[in-house]
C-alpha cells in the first residue's frame, strides 16, 4: 500500500477534533432542516390533493343528493298509489334510515384505519438511532 493519505485522512490530520465535531453538528442540523422541509412539502402536496378531491366529492355528493331526493319523492308517490301517502312516506323514511345506519357503521370502521404522518417523519426518527449506532461503532 502507498503512504499517500486520502483526502479525508489529510483533512482529519489538519483539522482539530472540535472543528470536526462542529462540522458534524452543522451537517446534522442541515440534514434535520432538509428532512423537515421535505415533510412540509409532502404535507402541503397531500393537503392540496385532498382539497381538490374533497371539492369534487362535495359536488358529486350534492348531485347524488338531488337524484336521491327526487327518486325518493317518486318512490313515495308510487307507493302512495298502493297504500296511503302517509304510510308510503314512512316506508321510504325507514329505508333511508337503514341505509344511513349501514353507511355510518362502514364509515366508522374506515376511520379507524386512517394512517398518520408521511414517510419523512419515519426517516427523521431514524436519524438519532443512526447517530447512536455510529458512535457505538467507533
Amino acid at each position: 500500500m502507498s503512504d499517500i493519505p486520502t483526502p479525508s485522512e489529510d483533512k482529519a490530520s489538519r483539522t482539530s477534533l472540535g472543528d470536526l465535531l462542529g462540522e458534524v453538528t452543522r451537517d446534522l442540523s442541515t440534514l434535520m432542516r432538509q428532512e423537515i422541509e421535505l415533510a412540509k412539502a409532502e404535507l402541503s402536496q397531500s393537503a392540496k390533493q385532498a382539497g381538490k378531491g374533497a371539492g369534487l366529492l362535495g359536488g358529486a355528493g350534492y348531485a347524488a343528493l338531488m337524484a336521491v331526493l327526487f327518486l325518493s319523492i317518486a318512490l313515495w308517490w308510487g307507493l302512495g298509489h298502493l297504500i296511503d301517502n302517509g304510510w308510503s312516506a314512512v316506508v321510504v323514511a325507514v329505508i333511508w334510515g337503514i341505509i344511513a345506519l349501514i353507511l355510518y357503521l362502514v364509515g366508522k370502521r374506515e376511520m379507524k384505519s386512517v394512517q398518520g404522518a408521511p414517510r419523512t417523519v419515519e426517516s427523521i426518527k431514524q436519524v438519532p438511532e443512526a447517530i447512536k449506532r455510529n458512535e457505538e461503532n467507533r
